[in-house]
């Protein structure tokens, strides 16, 4: 494969799109030199990594990868003995920073099958001494601390001394003499403080000049009653230079001794941001990953074309490599058959260079060793060469290199010269492909070619759909239909009179007349098929549906109602149990009292076999079914309710329909029937707050605020709201679902709710409400 081809397939505008999906200047350096792989083995590692990062982005968005830059330059300067600058020692440490946030959010995904990420993240050095040493002496700005050395501190202090004596003493003159000063004010010449002194009065200060104003009326003095401070004030900063440079060196030579697991960050950091910017892509195009093969098959359903716009873009199915090893695309001109040519051989490239392809998923595509093409008018003026010279040099040159193992993309081929001759040409060439094994798609203009797939089975014939009604082609490809001309049913179409079409029907030959006909036959065949296979899937589909959901009610009602069943027998024989014993005990007692009481046995024998009489009744009524509502009331949004079938109070937070309600049980919603609800009571709206109202329909707040998976300030301003709303709806208390991640929205609610006016009290939920995941608030 080579350039030409890649960039007559546009494989480059992938390229740059990939490389706008790179998070650093490591990752879009490779993304530029993204280039098809014919081994299939390392096709197929890139695909696993491209999926991965895909299913990292589907799960947390994104990949933290800021921080990281291309050290490189300053590890080799290292190495060499050079010293390294503050800002360039920062980028160390904040690589090595970057390294730790990386493997931590990986960590987060320990249940995610990554094995090849995984593997690169766990290949990552964590230096947190060297990163320690830089952080400890440069602060963020790149800046050399005080506490970088006990030595520096001692030498900044000095400086600041002396600048302060300097400043004190010349704004004594500024004051004492302001008159001879062209502006009272304390500058900086040559690093050393001086005043703006009037050119005649320049022998009233002494000293030194170091500079003059452009008209010579003014004279920027060091007076001598400073010279000595800052001189002073030069040597400690002198000093101070001499300090950070001792500094820096030092910094340097534990970025040399670390510059080997350094580089070796740098390498993995740069595959990493790769991958996702692989996956960054794929999320972009919608893509799907395709299965490999080394056997020349390519078979996608719903391919598009990836540089055509979302809302342009045709999507087609196109198979080839197994029945048949060539397809031949007849039919008039801008139908997008170079589209389709451009599609296969350019999701061939994205897929041998590890990019996911925009199609359905289960594609699958070919590893080849070569992939040809020639499209497009390709004359080139300089040698002098027709278009039809140009081309066929372009196919002379695939002809000696084609094999079994190639993808051959042919435009138009044999144009440009006389048609016989060049439909001669096309079948020839076309032969000699098949020959040798090699999957080929063509494109051509030649009535001949409609019947050169019917002499050939590993040909297949091709063409692209044409409205005839909006004189606009579909662009959707048609596999075994060759394509009609069309011209007759356009020209009467833009209003040809019927005797000039006639008489052009006339002209024509049987034998092209029938290949018209039957091409057309084929068509409405087509058409008619189709229509009826989507509407038998549509009915598959809802059927399979109805299925589902029938089945997955069945299975909950089963579970369920053992469930309760199991429960509500288990409480039964309890209450039976302890209430035979206590019957037992009274009886044990009258018994040892009957001599005084003259009461005889039998009775004692009667009552007790009364007991057991009632104790059986009772377990017959276990299998009966479960109480009902014995009225059904009209419920209303807040009625405090009863729910038989849970034995649990809660309240209506809206009707579903005739037959079911919603009912709010501590955090859980569940739908209830009507007729296992017990009305208990209604709010007094005398006491009840007035509600808010939207497009004058009562507005109903949940008792519950759901923030998982929010940003911290958009959680915040949300919580803010609905606690609004809480309280307009009289709630005396809520539920902040934020589940437990890291603990960060967690403080963020409760500290929130400290501040509120409106809120007294706060606790995390239950076990059954919930636990440490949710924070309930008392409202006032």
């Amino acid at each position: 494969m080579n350039e030409k081809i890649l960039n007559q397939l546009e494989f480059k505008k992938i390229k740059e799109w990939l490389e706008g999906h790179a998070a650093t200047s490591l990752g879009k350096e490779l993304a530029l030199k993204t280039f098809p792989s014919t081994n299939l083995d390392e096709v197929v590692q890139w695909q696993e990594e491209t999926d991965e990062a895909v299913t990292i982005l589907r799960l947390k968005g994104h990949v933290p990868l800021g921080g990281i830059s291309d050290i490189r330059p300053a590890i080799k300067r290292a190495e060499i003995g050079g010293t390294l600058t503050a800002n360039e020692l920062m980028s160390v440490a904040n690589m090595l920073y970057a390294v730790k946030q990386l493997q931590s959010f990986i960590e987060s995904l320990e249940e995610e099958s990554l094995p090849i990420i995984k593997g690169y993240i766990d290949e990552l050095v964590t230096l947190n001494q060297l990163e320690r040493s830089i952080k400890n002496c440069v602060d963020d700005h790149g800046h050399i601390m005080d506490g970088a050395s006990s030595k520096l501190r001692t030498i900044r202090n000095q400086i600041r001394t002396y600048e302060s004596r300097v400043r004190d003493q010349l704004d004594s003159f500024t004051k004492s003499k302001s008159n001879m000063l062209s502006d009272s004010i304390v500058t900086i010449r040559n690093d050393r403080y001086v005043l703006p002194v009037k050119q005649e009065y320049r022998s009233s200060f002494g000293g030194i000049v170091h500079d003059q104003s452009a008209s010579g009326q003014t004279l920027f003095i060091e007076p001598q009653a400073v010279v000595d401070l800052n001189n002073k004030l030069q040597e400690a900063r002198l000093a101070e230079e001499q300090e950070i440079e001792k500094i820096l060196r030092e910094l340097t030579s534990y970025v040399q001794a670390d510059s080997e697991e350094l580089r070796h960050n740098v390498d993995l950091l740069q595959k990493i941001d790769y991958i996702v910017a692989k996956g960054k892509l794929s999320r972009q195009l919608k893509a799907a990953k395709p299965k490999m093969n080394q056997n020349g098959f390519i078979k996608m359903q719903q391919a598009r074309h990836p540089l055509i716009s979302n809302d342009e873009v045709v999507s087609n199915d196109i198979e080839i490599g197994q029945d048949y090893t060539a397809i031949v695309i007849t039919g008039p001109n801008t139908g997008g058959k170079t589209v389709t040519l451009k599609l296969v051989g350019l999701c061939t490239l994205m897929a041998q260079s590890g990019l996911q392809i925009p199609a359905l998923d289960g594609c699958e595509l070919a590893v080849f060793d070569h992939v040809f093409a020639d499209i497009g008018d390709e004359q080139s003026i300089e040698q002098s060469l027709s278009t039809f010279s140009s081309h066929m040099s372009n196919i002379v040159q695939i002809l000696e290199d084609v094999n079994h193992n190639s993808l051959v993309l042919f435009d138009e081929l044999g144009a440009g010269t006389d048609p016989q001759e060049g439909a001669g040409l096309a079948m020839a060439i076309l032969d000699y492909v098949i020959e040798r094994q090699a999957r080929v798609i063509a494109t051509t203009h030649y009535p001949e070619l409609k019947a050169y797939g019917y002499n050939r089975e590993d040909v297949i014939n091709a063409s692209v759909e044409f409205d005839v009604q909006t004189l606009k082609p579909t662009y959707r490809l048609l596999l075994g239909v060759p394509g009609r001309s069309n011209a007759f049913d356009i020209s009467k179409r833009l209003g040809l009179s019927e005797g000039i079409i006639e008489k052009a029907k006339s002209m024509v030959n049987e034998d092209s007349r029938s290949v018209e006909n039957m091409i057309t036959s084929l068509d409405q065949s087509r058409r008619q098929a189709e229509s009826r296979f989507e509407e038998a899937n549509q009915y598959l589909i809802e059927a399979q549906e109805l299925h589902n959901s029938l089945k997955r009610e069945y299975e909950q009602y089963i579970k369920h109602k053992e469930q309760h069943m199991s429960k509500a027998k288990e409480k039964a024989r309890t209450i039976v149990d302890k209430a035979e014993d206590e019957a037992e005990a009274i009886l044990e007692e009258i018994r040892s009292m009957k001599d005084q009481a003259q009461v005889k046995e039998h009775h004692f024998i009667d009552a007790k076999k009364k007991l057991s009489d009632q104790k059986e009744q009772f377990k017959d009524k276990e299998n009966e079914p479960r109480k009902e509502s014995k009225t059904i009331h009209q419920f209303q949004p807040g009625d405090e309710v009863h729910v038989l079938s849970f034995n649990q109070n809660g309240h209506i937070v809206e009707q579903k329909n005739d037959h079911e309600y919603e009912v709010q049980l501590g955090i859980l919603k569940m739908k209830v029937p009507t007729k296992q609800l017990e009305f208990i009571k209604r709010p007094d709206p005398l006491k009840t707050k007035p509600v808010a109202s939207v497009k004058g329909s009562a507005y109903h707040v949940k008792p519950e605020l759901d923030l998982r998976g929010e940003r911290y300030e958009d959680a915040l301003q949300r919580l803010e709201k609905y606690l609004d709303e809480a309280l307009l709806a009289n709630y005396h208390q809520v539920s902040i679902i934020h589940g437990k991640g890291t603990g960060a929205l967690m403080k963020a609610v409760q500290n929130f709710a400290d501040e509120h006016r409106s809120v007294k009290g706060k606790r995390f939920g239950h076990p059954n409400e919930g636990g440490s995941g949710v924070t309930i608030l008392e409202l006032k």
